[in-house]
């Protein structure tokens, strides 16, 4: 055998060279913040925006954030709430609107009056049963971002979304304006409904924390099983009033039995912004958000654990503390000394932003204590197991 010339041994080790630098560049592109608006989701029209840490699924039909999950998980577990799914499992026919995942309720939070449906008006708003139009979808300079928009003709309204992801974080932002056609000033409720669910959703493990907070109970006049929790009752959060007269631990679902309540809280007493998580600890997984008070002061936490099936838990920051009706919102006007709405003046545009977040915990994590942004990262701490962590982001509110 002659032997190998340098001549041949030199291309030899350039096309090595040039195959590996090949293969690094299609890893490379294939993990780039991306926006891909040719995507499918339960045989619907999605838009997946991704980048080398997580993938985020839109729907243009309503506009919920329908999934996400990290780009590395061999399971691809979602840990927001399939009403798809829930519906098929339950018998009931799958759902064509947008309330899904987490979707937002503009502009209305909770059931319409007798007056209203008669109408054409329905619950939560008119944004998640109509289809969104896509402004711009774009990757570049290692950042995905989509813009939406959407007309409200029943209400006379706008409503516009931004959502943006950065290369190599765990963390999203999302910017949002609502804007009025009319020539006079209006209260105006909207409501970012995120709900996480089964199997993220464990029975007496996954926990929910959140920011310092003045806590109630929901208002009710009936009498219902499902209902654990005293009615319209103040409370220190975690531990909840209930009707027997004892105390339930909110952390975590119940871990056997039925359950349907809701609870309010003033989110102002933690400062300039909130902060909710939910927590799978054996999993190691957690889903966040921080929000600016003056922008949402309120959250409501909704438990819905029927004893067979998908549990879902709405962890809805918003205008006002529970979904009701826009007159007796507007009618009790205030709860704790805070406003239940916000105003929305003539041929004007109010805004609001959020930080979603979706990652994993150290081993050991028991639950959240405290999430600041601060320095260009998010700083998450768990006071229980005396760990935390940190989550790089440039992006801020």
């Amino acid at each position: 055998m002659e032997p190998t010339s340098a001549f041949v041994l030199y291309n030899r080790c350039t096309m090595n060279r040039i195959s590996l630098l090949l293969l690094f560049a299609s890893i490379t592109v294939g993990w780039a913040a991306d926006v891909d608006e040719r995507a499918s989701y339960e045989d619907r029209a999605a838009i997946i925006v991704s980048n080398d840490k997580i993938e985020l699924t839109v729907l243009p039909l309503g506009g919920p954030l329908a999934s996400i999950v990290l780009r590395d998980d061999a399971e691809k577990l979602n840990p927001l709430w399939d009403s798809f799914r829930n519906d098929r499992e339950t018998g009931r026919p799958v759902r064509m609107t947008g309330g899904v995942g987490h979707f937002t309720c503009v502009d209305g939070f909770g059931p319409v009056s007798d007056e209203e449906s008669a109408a054409g008006s329905q619950g939560h708003g008119e944004a998640h049963r109509l289809y969104w139009s896509t402004v711009s979808a774009k990757a570049s300079g290692g950042e995905a971002k989509l813009v939406q928009t959407v007309q409200l003709p029943r209400l006379h309204e706008t409503f516009t979304r931004e959502i943006s992801l950065r290369d190599g974080e765990n963390v999203l932002l999302v910017r949002s304006s609502l804007k009025s056609l009319l020539s006079f000033d209006r209260p105006a409720v909207w409501a970012e409904h995120a709900t996480i669910g089964s199997p993220f959703l464990e029975r007496g493990v996954t926990v929910v924390d959140m920011s310092a907070n003045r806590a109630k109970t929901r208002p009710r006049e009936n009498g219902s099983s499902r209902l654990r929790l005293a009615s319209d009752v103040e409370f220190e959060w975690p531990m909840a009033p209930t009707k027997a007269g004892g105390k339930m631990d909110m952390r975590a679902p119940v871990k056997s039995g039925d359950q349907l309540d809701h609870t309010g809280h003033l989110m102002t007493p933690g400062g300039k912004h909130a902060w909710v998580t939910a927590l799978h600890p054996e999993k190691g997984l957690l889903i966040g958000y921080v929000f600016p008070t003056a922008d949402f002061p309120w959250l409501q936490t909704w438990q819905h654990y029927p004893e067979e099936g998908l549990m879902a838990r709405g962890l809805e920051f918003g205008t006002q503390a529970f979904d009701l009706p826009r007159r007796t919102v507007i009618e009790e006007n205030k709860i704790f000394g805070q406003l239940l709405y916000r105003w929305l003046p003539a041929m004007s545009e109010i805004k609001a932003s959020y930080l979603m977040f979706w990652t994993r915990v150290p081993d050991g994590f028991e639950g959240v204590s405290d999430v600041r942004l601060d320095g260009g990262k998010l700083m998450i701490r768990d006071d229980r197991s005396g760990k935390s962590m940190e989550l790089p982001t440039a992006q801020t509110l």
